[in-house]
């Protein structure tokens, strides 16, 4: 049995939905996924590898972040961290951070309390850290469009950074919501409307929300990273590897080679 008939999930639909029941949707999916989620992606994840997205950029590459000199030693929070792969890798080569994410399931998962990393729980939408006491915040496809109040989220980023600090997230191309999630041809024909912003969501016979996913244009982005304080240095759309012939659920290499599958918005506290 997969993770919807777990959840007893029967349909999907659009509709509006409020960050509480958003985040406790999302906490249920994930403490229930985190098992079938690493034994599909796991081999493509890695234990000791910092991935920002299914194009497999990799921060030693694009050293997003600032690279070793930049986060070498100083606190650096993931958000949105599932089982904190990332953390582990920034922390095997000397930063400090910290991996927070709302589900237990997926922070346990696999857990390893030699590897240096500070595992917290709690909701992205409200980060129980004291203003100023972060270095450096990243997500690589976590939390974001996972939340109803997505600006809230930046404007906590902005609230527990220092200043001068780098957020950095990777999240799925606003382009992406007007396409079908299929890896085949079927992906490639727009079939919904890029400013229809009402949430996907699977629920349950009774209409509990089972997963909830959330939709905001570039536009959007942009302005929840201003009103937060941001400065944003950097919008990278990371092309398709001619090498990777990989598919990751609707990400694939026909797809990728026409419209972009991942925006990673690099911003700075001033």
């Amino acid at each position: 049995m997969g993770t919807e008939g777990e959840l007893g999930t029967v349909g999907v639909g659009r509709r509006e939905i409020g960050p509480a029941e958003s985040a406790q949707a999302n906490r249920l999916w994930w403490d229930a996924d985190a098992a079938h989620y690493h034994a599909e992606h796991g081999s493509f994840l890695g234990t000791d590898d910092f991935v920002w997205c299914p194009e497999r950029l990799r921060e030693d590459e694009a050293q997003l972040l600032g690279g070793p000199g930049v986060w070498h030693g100083k606190r650096v929070l993931e958000v949105g961290s599932g089982s904190a792969m990332c953390s582990r890798w920034l922390a095997a080569r000397g930063a400090r951070p910290i991996a927070f994410d709302v589900s237990f399931g997926m922070l346990s998962h696999d857990r390893d309390d030699s590897s240096g990393v500070r595992l917290v729980q709690a909701d992205a939408q409200h980060l129980p850290f004291a203003e100023d006491s972060i270095d450096l915040a990243f997500t690589a496809y976590g939390a974001v469009p996972f939340v109803a109040d997505s600006a809230g989220v930046m404007r906590e980023v902005a609230r527990v950074l220092r200043p001068g600090g780098r957020w950095v997230f990777s999240t799925t191309h606003p382009i992406r919501w007007s396409f079908p999630d299929d890896p085949g041809e079927e992906g490639l024909t727009a079939s919904m409307s890029y400013f229809d912003r009402r949430p996907y969501v699977e629920f349950d016979t009774a209409g509990t929300p089972t997963y909830v996913e959330h939709h905001r244009t570039l536009g959007d982005r942009v302005r929840e990273l201003v009103a937060a304080g941001f400065i944003l240095v950097d919008l990278v759309e990371p092309e398709w590897p001619a090498e990777l012939d990989q598919d990751w659920g609707g990400w694939s290499p026909l797809r990728g080679k026409i419209i972009p599958g991942t925006a990673i918005f690099v911003c700075e506290r001033p």
